[in-house]
C-alpha cells in the first residue's frame, strides 16, 4: 500500500501536517533521504515511531529558526553553481520538504511562503550589514567598521593622500604654525584647564535657562545685559578668489555711514558725552565701542572697557559672510580699507585683554588670527608679539617651528625679539624633567650658543633689561665698551625702537633666577670672544651699521598700540607730532576709501570784537557789524579761530553757570491755612 493510501486512510492529506521543526532539515544526503522514503513506506505506527526519533534529533542542533535558514542560505550561496548542477534534486530544498506529488494541492502553501518571505526579508538587511563590516577599498586595504571614524579618517587621509587640515593658504609651512582652533578662541576653555569647570562657571547654568536668544558666536558670548541686538548696517562682501584664497572686505550701509560722520564730529568736540549720547542711539556702532573702551580704560574701568569691545566684536561675527573662516587661514581682509581696520583693533585690543586676565593660550590664538588675516602686510606687526604670547603659554615647540618655517623668507633673526626668544625656547625644552639626559645638554647646547649670537647682535638688551630686572650688573660688564652705554647711544632709530619695545614686554620672563644664572654665564662667554677677537664680533657690527635705519609704519602702530613707555619714548617726531586717534591709529598712506566724509562748512576768522563774538555765542544769528563777515589771510584766520574757539568755551562756561543760579522764593502768604511744616 503507498503512503498516499495511508494518508487518504487516516483521513489527511499531504499539507495538512502541523509545522514541525523536527521536519527541517539543512538538506539531508542522499542516504538520508532514501532512508526517510524507506520509512514513510512502512506502516502508520512506524512512520509515527520514526517521526518522533527525527523530532529529537534535530532541535539539538536548532536552537532558532531564524539562524537556521540564515546558515541554510548561506552555505546555498557558497555553492558555485556548477556544482548546484551537478547535485541531485534533493539538495535543492532550503529548508522545506520538496514535493513529491504536483498534482496534490497545498492549501497551507500561501501561508508558508508569506512566513518564509518575511524570514528571508530578515535575512537579507543581516547579510547587508555583515558586508558592510568589511569592505576592501581600492589599494588593496581593508576598510574598518564604520564606528571607528578615527580609523576611518587614516585611511581616506592614506588613499587620498591629503590630510583634513593641510589645506594651506599658500604654503603648508602657514597652515601648520597659524592653526587656529575654535575651542582655544573661548577664554573659559582655558580657565576650565586651570581652575576646574565647576569653579568657572559657578552660578551660570542655572541662569542660562532664562537667558534671551542670541545667535551662537565663536568669539564672545552675548550677555543678557547687552541691548538688544539690531544689524547696525555693517556687512561683508567677497571681493575675489585666488589661488585658493578669499579675499573679503566690510561694507558700510547709507545708514551706517551717516552714524559715522556723526562719530567723526563727536570725536572732533573732544567730549566724551557725545560719544555716549551716539552710542545710546546706536549700541553696535563699532567706532564708537572702541573710542569709547579707551576712555574707559584710561578711566579704569577695565570690565566696561572689554565688554564694549565684546560687543564690537559680536556685531562683527554677525555680519560675517558664509564664506568667511576664521580657522581656515585662507580668509583675506585688507587693512588699506577703513572698514576692515575696525576688525584688526577689536581683534588686537580683545587680545591684549586676554593676556592681562590670564588667559596666554587664548590670546595666541587671536594672535594667529590677526596674523592670519594678512600674513604678507602684518599690518599690526604681530611677529613682534607672538613670541612674547608663546612663551607665556609655554608653547614653546610652536615657535621654534614658526621660526624654523619663516627664517628663510621673512628674516626672523633679525628681530630682537625673535633671537632671544628661540634662545629662552631651547633653555625651557633643557629644563624640562621628561627629558632625556643627552637631549637636555643638546638642548642647553643649543641655548647657549643662539643666546650668545643674540648678546652679540644686539648688546643695547642686556643693560636696559637688568635695570627693569631690577639686577644690578657686574662692574665688568657695565665698564666693558660693548656692554656700556655707547652700546645703547651708537644704536640706529629703528634697532632702539625693536630692543626698548622687546625689553619692555618680555623682562617679567627673565626674572627666574636659573634663566639669570643662564644669562650670566652667556655674558662672560660673550666678553670673552669680544676681547678674542671673534669675527662674529665685526660682522654683526657692520649689520647694524647698514640696517635698522628707519623703522616701517606698522611698527610704528604697533608700537602705539602697546603702550609700552619704554618704546613710545622711543618713536620718531613725524609719528609723535601727528594726533593719534583711538579708532584709527597711524592710517596707511594708501587707504582705499569707499566713501568720503562730506566737507563741513569752515567758518573763517573775521575783524569782530569781543563783544560781538560774546553775543554771538549766545545768539548764533546775530551780526553786529550787520554785513557780511569777510575772511583775512592765513595767519590772521588761524589767530582768529583759536580766539574764537577760547571765547566759545569761555561762553559755554558762563551759560553753565548761569543755569546752576538759583535764587531764593520769598514765601508765599497765598494760603494762610497752609501748614508751615508743609514741603513746597
Amino acid at each position: 500500500m503507498s503512503t498516499r493510501a495511508l494518508r487518504r486512510l487516516k483521513g489527511k492529506q499531504r499539507g495538512q501536517e502541523a509545522l514541525d521543526l523536527g521536519d527541517l532539515t539543512l538538506g539531508d544526503s542522499p542516504e538520508e533521504q532514501a532512508a526517510g522514503e524507506e520509512e514513510q513506506l512502512d506502516t502508520a505506527n512506524s512512520k509515527a515511531s520514526s517521526r518522533k526519533a527525527k523530532k529529537n534529533k534535530a532541535p539539538k542542533n536548532v536552537s532558532n529558526i531564524y539562524e537556521l535558514i540564515g546558515d541554510a542560505d548561506n552555505e546555498a550561496e557558497n555553492i558555485s553553481p556548477d556544482e548546484e548542477a551537478e547535485k541531485p534534486d534533493g539538495n535543492k530544498t532550503s529548508g522545506t520538504e520538496k514535493n513529491d506529488n504536483p498534482g496534490i494541492k497545498k492549501p497551507d502553501q500561501k501561508q508558508d511562503n508569506a512566513s518564509t518571505k518575511s524570514l528571508s526579508g530578515d535575512r537579507v538587511k543581516k547579510k547587508k550589514k555583515k558586508k558592510r563590516t568589511k569592505v576592501t577599498l581600492e589599494g588593496g586595504q581593508e576598510a574598518v567598521p564604520e564606528d571607528n571614524i578615527d580609523l576611518l579618517l587614516e585611511n581616506l587621509e592614506q588613499t587620498n593622500g591629503l590630510s583634513l587640515q593641510n589645506e594651506d593658504c599658500g604654503g603648508s609651512d602657514r597652515r601648520s604654525v597659524l592653526h587656529v582652533e575654535h575651542r582655544n578662541l573661548n577664554p573659559e576653555t582655558e580657565l576650565k584647564r586651570y581652575f576646574g569647570a565647576r569653579a568657572v562657571q559657578g552660578d551660570q547654568r542655572p541662569r542660562q535657562r532664562n537667558r534671551q536668544f542670541h545667535r551662537s558666536t565663536w568669539m564672545t558670548s552675548p550677555k543678557d545685559s547687552w541691548p538688544r541686538f539690531s544689524r547696525p548696517g555693517i556687512s561683508m562682501t567677497l571681493l575675489q578668489s585666488k589661488d585658493g584664497i578669499q579675499f573679503f572686505t566690510f561694507e558700510h550701509g547709507r545708514d551706517y555711514q551717516q552714524v559715522q560722520f556723526k562719530f567723526l564730529d563727536a570725536v572732533e568736540s573732544m567730549d566724551p558725552n557725545n560719544i555716549v549720547a551716539l552710542l545710546q542711539l546706536n549700541p553696535y556702532h563699532i567706532d564708537s565701542l572702541l573710542q569709547l573702551s579707551d576712555v574707559c580704560r584710561i578711566q579704569e574701568d577695565q570690565e566696561m572697557a572689554r565688554d564694549l569691545i565684546e560687543r564690537a566684536m559680536y556685531s562683527f561675527e554677525c555680519a560675517f559672510h558664509p564664506l568667511f573662516s576664521l580657522t581656515s587661514g585662507t580668509s583675506r581682509l585688507d587693512y588699506l580699507r577703513p572698514e576692515n581696520r575696525a576688525f584688526y583693533l577689536a581683534l588686537y585690543k580683545h587680545m591684549m585683554f586676554l593676556e592681562k586676565r590670564g588667559c596666554p593660550r587664548t590670546a595666541l590664538e587671536y594672535c594667529k588670527l590677526i596674523l592670519s588675516l594678512d600674513p604678507d602686510s602684518d599690518p599690526l606687526c604681530m611677529l613682534l608679539l607672538i613670541d612674547f604670547l608663546t612663551l607665556r603659554s609655554r608653547e614653546y615647540q610652536s615657535l621654534l617651528q614658526l621660526h624654523q618655517d619663516w627664517e628663510e623668507h621673512r628674516n626672523l633673526s633679525q628681530l630682537p625679539n625673535f633671537a632671544f626668544s628661540t634662545a629662552l625656547c631651547h633653555f625651557h625644552l633643557s629644563q624640562q624633567e621628561d627629558v632625556d639626559p643627552e637631549e637636555s645638554d643638546k638642548e642647553r647646547h643649543k641655548a647657549d650658543q643662539l643666546l650668545q649670537n643674540a648678546l652679540i647682535m644686539f648688546p643695547g638688551v642686556l643693560i636696559p633689561l637688568l635695570d627693569l630686572c631690577t639686577v644690578q650688573p657686574d662692574p665688568t660688564v657695565t665698564s666693558h665698551a660693548f656692554f656700556g652705554p655707547t652700546s645703547q647711544i651708537g644704536q640706529p632709530p629703528a634697532l632702539a625702537e625693536l630692543t626698548a619695545l622687546y625689553v619692555g614686554r618680555t623682562h617679567s620672563l627673565w626674572r627666574e633666577a636659573a634663566v639669570m644664572l643662564w644669562l650670566e654665564e652667556s655674558v662672560k662667554e660673550v666678553l670673552r670672544r669680544v676681547d678674542a677677537k671673534d669675527p662674529l664680533v665685526e660682522d654683526c657690527q657692520n649689520k647694524r651699521k647698514q640696517r635698522y635705519q628707519s623703522a616701517p609704519r606698522n611698527i610704528h602702530r604697533h608700537v602705539l598700540l602697546s603702550e609700552i613707555k619704554e618704546a613710545t619714548s622711543s618713536l620718531p617726531l613725524e609719528v609723535t607730532s601727528q594726533p593719534v586717534m583711538g579708532f584709527d591709529p597711524l592710517p596707511p598712506l594708501d587707504s582705499v576709501m569707499s566713501y568720503t566724509r562730506p566737507e563741513r562748512q569752515h567758518v573763517g576768522a573775521t575783524n569782530e570784537s569781543t563783544l560781538s563774538l560774546f553775543f554771538r555765542s549766545l545768539l548764533p544769528n546775530f551780526n553786529f557789524q550787520g554785513g557780511p563777515r569777510q575772511e583775512d589771510d592765513m595767519e590772521v584766520a588761524r589767530a582768529g579761530q583759536e580766539l574764537n574757539q577760547e571765547v566759545n568755551r569761555l561762553m559755554v562756561a558762563m551759560r553753565d553757570m548761569l543755569a546752576n543760579i538759583r535764587f531764593q522764593e520769598p514765601p508765599r502768604e497765598d494760603n494762610p491755612y497752609r501748614d508751615e511744616e508743609e514741603w513746597d
